[in-house]
């Protein structure tokens, strides 16, 4: 099936659309892996960096860096003919969290990228997911150059509760993030099971 039309004599599949945010700190690959997967032209919000952001923007170990999102990315994949995904990647310097709240409402859930070279900018993410209780799942972006090491040892480090779900990926690669994608969507189902699980 393409998407938005149907095979001659199938009825059309009304597809069920899921809302997956993408945050992590500066420089972590969010643009990127949005752009990665999105099957339209990802929307983007990127400004060059500046001398004036110089002084809040921390470039160590994304020296490369030139540009930011400011606002938001968006992109859309379809996981099959029933289940397409809206991703929203967040901005990731501190002055431009109050976006998070709007970006956040209605979200199934969450990927949080992290990157071995500065895993503590994962720690407002993670913090921010935890306490609104929007199920989240860690991507550790694999960059070229960083360190290796194993998945526990980067879980210790983040201090994850063990029902929170981590995978090493490479931002750039579409399998490599479907499986991440993947992954959030059923670490949230099962969340909703066991909430209901509970009330019942």
């Amino acid at each position: 099936m393409i998407f938005g039309r149907s095979e001659r004599g199938k009825p059309p599949v009304e597809p069920v659309t899921l809302k997956i945010l993408v945050a992590g700190g500066f420089g972590v690959g969010k643009t990127t892996l949005v752009g990665a997967v999105s099957e339209i032209r990802p929307l983007r919000t990127e400004e060059l960096l500046t001398e004036a952001g110089r002084p809040v923007d921390d470039t160590r170990g994304v020296e490369g860096k030139h540009t930011t999102t400011v606002a938001m990315d968006f992109g859309r994949i379809t996981l099959r003919e029933d289940l397409v995904l809206y991703l929203f990647g967040t901005p990731g310097q501190e002055r431009f969290w109050f976006m998070w709240d709007e970006l956040s409402e209605g979200a199934l859930g969450a990927v949080v990228l992290a990157d071995t070279r500065r895993l503590e900018d994962s720690f407002a993410a993670i913090d921010y997911f935890e306490r609104r209780a929007i199920p989240f799942h860690v991507g550790v972006n694999c960059f070229e150059g960083a360190a290796r090491y194993p998945a526990e040892d980067v879980r210790r480090a983040l201090d994850l509760d063990d029902h929170v779900p981590l995978t090493m990926c490479d931002a750039r690669d579409r399998e490599s993030v479907k499986e991440v994608l993947i992954g959030v969507v059923q670490h949230a189902m099962a969340q909703a099971a066991q909430r209901r699980a509970v009330t019942t």
